[in-house]
């Protein structure tokens, strides 16, 4: 297989090509989190690209933040759920990679519609509790916004899960202090995460280098090491918005916006071709 950073910088080229391609999307949050993804599903999840809705006896993923679906679409077609050829159809009509993941078209690897915001750690925290009622031992997954974190109803699944003892989830956020309208700080502070997720009964992990494979690989193994000790873990995973493409880095209003073609040719310059284009 190929190495991780050679998967990962496949991925960042192909979340460039595919907001390009149809003119719209969401790059920022994609490039951020590629570390992430490509960690999970090329090394730390437990996971079968022969796809069932069921996941009987394998560890799931739940994306919360459904716009960035284009590292997420990149990644489960790299990793065999579907023909990389597919990607090229990214948001364009009648294809089955829509902006926002959506289940009707059946793609294989999606399990959850994801546009609208807060809702994933209510729907991850239905699977972890199937998956201990199943007298399964596997894990689930999932992927949060720093923004995202403004919705209450996370907040109440927060509580619900520390309650519960859901202690086979590993929730992160991808605390890049960005969102649509600009910094979180501005828009609505955050305040001390780690903090907020300790006072209502989570075990909290820092990952500091979210951009960097090694280190997103480790912290995934050290939660997993964590689980099953009455706790649900959260790891507040500190990214760049555009990570990988340097005009993009560190600026929200790349949060949704695609590149031109210059911009895609500069991107495209910082991203060499690894493991083949679709």
């Amino acid at each position: 297989m190929p190495a991780l950073k050679d998967i990962a910088t496949q991925i960042r080229r192909d979340i460039v090509r595919m907001v390009h391609g149809c003119a719209s999307g969401h790059p920022g949050g994609s490039l951020g989190c590629t570390e992430y993804f490509t960690a999970l599903y090329f090394k730390v999840m437990q996971h079968n690209p022969q796809f069932s809705m069921e996941a009987r006896n394998e560890d799931v993923f739940i994306l919360s933040n459904g716009h960035i679906s284009p590292v997420f679409y990149s990644t489960l077609a790299r990793s065999g759920y579907f023909d990389v050829k597919e990607l090229a159809t990214f948001r364009k009509i009648d294809s089955r990679l829509q902006g926002h993941p959506a289940t009707h078209e059946h793609l294989p690897g999606i399990r959850i519609a994801s546009g609208s915001l807060g809702q994933g750690m209510s729907v991850a925290l239905g699977v972890a509790l199937s998956k201990k009622l199943n007298g399964e031992n596997n894990i689930v997954y999932s992927l949060h916004g720093d923004g995202e974190l403004d919705e209450g109803q996370n907040w109440e699944a927060i509580m619900f899960a520390a309650h519960h003892k859901v202690d086979n989830l590993i929730a992160t956020v991808d605390w890049n202090g960005q969102q649509i309208d600009g910094p979180t700080d501005k828009v609505m502070a955050l305040g001390d995460l780690g903090a907020k997720f300790a006072a209502f009964g989570w075990d909290v992990m820092h990952l500091d280098k979210g951009n960097d494979i090694d280190a997103v690989v480790a912290g995934l193994e050290q939660a997993k090491a964590r689980t099953g000790k009455g706790k649900p873990v959260v790891i507040l995973m500190r990214t760049v918005m555009g990570a990988g493409v340097d005009f993009m880095e560190g600026h929200h209003e790349w949060h949704g916006i695609a590149p031109n073609d210059e911009q895609l040719a500069k991107a495209l310059a910082q991203l060499p071709e690894t493991i083949g284009d679709y």
